[in-house]
């Protein structure tokens, strides 16, 4: 049912215009006629009624028919306003005239003993004409404003389909750029690994392959588990701590009502991985990353820290910082903030993702 309501959605919306137009403007003249010695009872009247509403929507149908034809609403240019005119008193024209037929008809087979309305006496062939115009005019504005609007609301529905298609490319693109990213830091320890303990690359090689794995069956999805982060984060300090031994210390402080709540994947390993790499690799005597993740303000806030200043290289292209921001954005609007600066010989890097 709902898929042949969209497939026939114009039809359907030019029918309620014919219903709701042509109902109306029957429902206005029965309700302000004067009843003249019983005037609304007789066939007459009643057959006017009808007849009025039967022209009105065969009139206004073949309007539509040219009207579809002649109307460009993607690219509207003034000449189309001169061809609407030219419509609309060539249908008034054909409504005056069945209108007229119609009623001539049926005054002259209709009861004589019928007493008219004074007002439709004085009903002369011009106010007629006049009349059939302003009413098939009148008919075209409301036709036009629904068909506007009904164009106005599919555009819009387009747009939010098409705005949902690309956040959701920009997301792939935006994971996509993980993977490789990571594996190059990763694979460049490895390397200088290789030819001085065997032991410790194979050991490397092992955990390397368990986040391989890790990020690539979290890549299809949005949203894991703090506590499934932690476990890739895991991985990764120990897969450091065999480059860096003693010089990497890492501390966790985690509040347990955290762990459930979740988050974009891999967006902690990032931030783990920017504090080793442009943090403690840089000092000669090491220093400590520490994880800190609360709520405050209906708000989970997800802390970085480490040792170091806040330096970024000339040729650095931020890869990993960029990511958390775009996916941030494009996941949260503007709810969720990033931010990353140097407090007492530290440097911080907060994540503020809301709850609600």
């Amino acid at each position: 049912m709902a898929s042949f309501i969209k497939k026939h959605r114009w039809a359907i919306s030019f029918w309620l215009v014919q219903l709701l137009s042509w109902g109306g403007l029957v429902f206005i003249a029965y309700a302000f006629t004067p009843d003249a010695d019983g005037y609304k009872a007789t066939n007459l009247f009643k057959y006017g009624l009808l007849s009025t509403f039967l022209i009105g929507v065969f009139s206004t149908s073949l309007l539509r028919f040219y009207l579809k034809r002649i109307l460009n609403f993607d690219a509207f240019e003034t000449s189309q306003i001169l061809k609407i005119l030219i419509g609309i008193s060539v249908v008034s024209l054909i409504y005056f005239g069945l209108s007229y037929g119609t009623g001539y008809y049926m005054g002259k087979c209709g009861e004589e003993d019928v007493k008219v309305p004074e007002m439709y006496k004085e009903f002369g062939l011009g106010l007629m004409l006049i009349n059939s115009f302003i009413t098939i005019f009148g008919w075209t504005i409301f036709y036009l404003s629904v068909k506007i609007a009904a164009k106005l609301n599919a555009n819009r529905v387009e747009r939010a389909e098409l705005n949902a298609s690309l956040r959701q490319a920009q997301l792939n693109t935006l994971k996509g750029q993980i993977n490789p990213h990571f594996m190059f830091n990763s694979l460049n320890n490895i390397r200088g690994l290789m030819l001085e303990d065997v032991e410790k690359s194979r050991d490397m090689l092992t955990k390397l392959s368990e986040m391989l794995r890790y990020s690539l069956t979290k890549n299809n999805i949005n949203s894991i588990k703090l506590v499934e982060e932690l476990e890739m984060v895991d991985n990764y300090i120990a897969l450091s701590k065999i480059q860096f031994e003693d010089r990497l210390q890492f501390l966790k402080e985690v509040q347990s009502e955290t762990l459930e709540i979740k988050i974009p994947p891999m967006i902690i390993q990032l931030l783990v991985e920017n504090a080793t790499k442009h943090g403690i690799s840089k000092l000669k005597a090491g220093g400590t990353i520490k994880l800190v993740t609360g709520i405050e303000n209906q708000d989970l806030i997800i802390k970085v820290l480490n040792t170091g200043t806040l330096q970024i290289a000339e040729d650095s292209t931020q890869l990993g910082l960029k990511n958390i921001k775009q996916r941030l954005r494009l996941l949260y609007g503007d709810q969720a903030n990033f931010s990353i600066e140097e407090i007492n010989g530290e440097v911080v890097a907060t994540i503020n993702i809301p709850l609600t």
